[in-house]
């Protein structure tokens, strides 16, 4: 094979773009952002994209505040843990 020639630099240039094709390709198809050739971005956005958004904000909003109901059931555990025993005896009971 000869690096000498013109088709050898055509070469390059074919497999260059067109892995730049299939990389942007796979991202648009997974919803990625996709640059252009001046590095700028370009986001699909349509219904489907904002219904996605609007779930994604719910369900961290959702988990958000089990996270926080968590918190408050530890910092409950680590009182009674960490307590004398007679006062857990009475909270424990009390709880029941």
């Amino acid at each position: 094979m000869s690096f000498n020639g013109p088709e050898f630099v055509l070469a390059i240039i074919a497999i260059s773009t067109f892995g730049w094709v299939i990389s942007s390709w796979i991202r648009a198809r997974h919803g990625y952002p996709v640059e252009n050739e001046w590095g700028g971005t370009v986001s699909a956005s349509g219904p489907d994209a904002d219904r996605r958004i609007a779930l994604l904000i719910s369900e961290n909003e959702r988990q958000a505040g089990q996270i926080s109901r968590l918190e408050e059931r530890i910092a409950v555990l680590e009182r009674i843990a960490t307590d004398p025993a007679e006062r857990t005896a009475r909270e424990i009971d009390a709880l029941r």
